[in-house]
């Protein structure tokens, strides 16, 4: 059962009014779930282009993530309402689990490509769950507290 907030929660890291956060991790999240299936390609097939194209969708999701990340660090440190809300926390420290996962994943295929089959294939798998979770999280804080929502202005 969801409730709607009387007062929505402006985002600072905004441009013209639309928070960054939300916009900048679909990129990361479709490359960090498409990890996923490129390594069980990998898999069955042991074809090395799936070597090449996981190693790319790790960094794409790796760094992309902590990009996005800034944003969202942006308005937890600085908008007091956020800071009380133990969702954006949970969100936040999934989201650093789950980044730091996908960075060491993106450096074990850097440094050993064959190192996919089976720690970096693990790590896609719990990273996915990882990407899951943080986005349900997220979900609630837009859902259920009005983060970044303008609620003021809705019929």
């Amino acid at each position: 059962m969801t409730h709607t907030p009387q007062r929505s929660i402006k985002s600072r890291a905004a441009l013209a009014g639309h928070p960054l956060h939300p916009v900048m991790i679909h990129f990361p999240v479709a490359a960090l779930m498409a990890l996923v299936a490129s390594d069980l390609a990998y898999w069955y097939t042991q074809d090395p282009f799936w070597l090449r194209s996981g190693l790319w969708l790790a960094g794409v999701g790796a760094f992309g993530g902590w990009i996005a990340s800034v944003a969202g660090i942006i308005d937890l440190v600085t908008v007091a309402r956020i800071r009380r809300l133990i969702t954006g926390w949970s969100h936040a420290i999934v989201a650093v689990v789950m980044l730091s996962l996908a960075s060491l994943n993106w450096l074990l295929r850097f440094n050993e490509p064959g190192a996919v089959l089976p720690w970096g294939l693990a790590i896609s798998l719990v990273t996915a769950c990882l990407i899951a979770l943080a986005g349900w999280l997220g979900g609630q804080l837009v859902y259920e507290h009005a983060v970044g929502v303008d609620v003021e202005k809705s019929p």
